[in-house]
């Protein structure tokens, strides 16, 4: 038997309320505007009667939308929805543990279950260091984000556009972000160093040495 959408919708409302009724929620079936004759009819309906309700084409509901309900869980459902979507990107793009679980607070069997669906490779060893452009791209691209005296993290969407923006790794931008906010900008104090003792040194090369740190 094939139901109609009105048989649907009832199906789904009586389910409700059976669970309502076992579970002894009063307040949930005065609001659906259950009284005592209605309850007690709702004992007495069985799995067979539920299946019955197929051939219905009409329902006995009457529907109206709670607007101030609706809205809050329409935003919840949004943010969540982008939430995920960010955790995805990041671990798409290679992000560490300790990122995910600081961000997210993502346990390492969910992580490994992430990087599991988008086909990763499990992370064996240490990632290899940044060459010496995509260092200095790195550079840039945090100083645009982190101000010297940063004592707040970089939010998750930060983090991917320093990602897009720099072509580094996201395990590199992870660890000098953290090296960052806690000792201040590296770079800077790299190239104040280099410059006074070794002039020649290019600007580049002071950038790559406090990337590896």
């Amino acid at each position: 038997m094939i139901g109609t959408k009105e048989a649907d919708l009832v199906t789904a409302v009586l389910l409700y309320a059976m669970r309502c009724l076992a579970e002894g929620d009063q307040h949930a079936l005065r609001g659906m505007q259950f009284g005592p004759k209605e309850i007690e009819a709702l004992r007495e309906l069985n799995l067979a009667d539920l299946y019955r309700v197929g051939s219905l084409q009409a329902h006995c509901l009457a529907i109206r939308l709670d607007r101030d309900v609706f809205w809050p869980m329409i935003a919840n459902l949004r943010a969540t929805r982008e939430a995920e979507e960010v955790q995805r990107d990041l671990i798409q793009a290679d992000a560490p543990l300790e990122m995910m679980r600081s961000l997210f607070g993502v346990g390492s069997r969910e992580y490994t279950r992430l990087r599991r669906m988008l086909a990763l490779e499990p992370a064996v060893g240490r990632p290899p260091e940044p060459d010496e452009e995509t260092s200095h791209k790195l550079w840039r691209a945090l100083s645009a984000h982190l101000q010297p005296d940063a004592d707040e993290a970089l939010d998750p969407k930060q983090y991917l556009a320093v990602h897009v923006e720099s072509g580094a790794p996201m395990r590199a931008i992870w660890n000098l972000a953290q090296r960052w906010l806690e000792y201040g900008d590296v770079y800077a104090c790299a190239d104040q160093a280099s410059a006074a003792k070794e002039p020649a040194l290019t600007e580049h090369g002071s950038v790559q040495r406090a990337v590896r740190g």
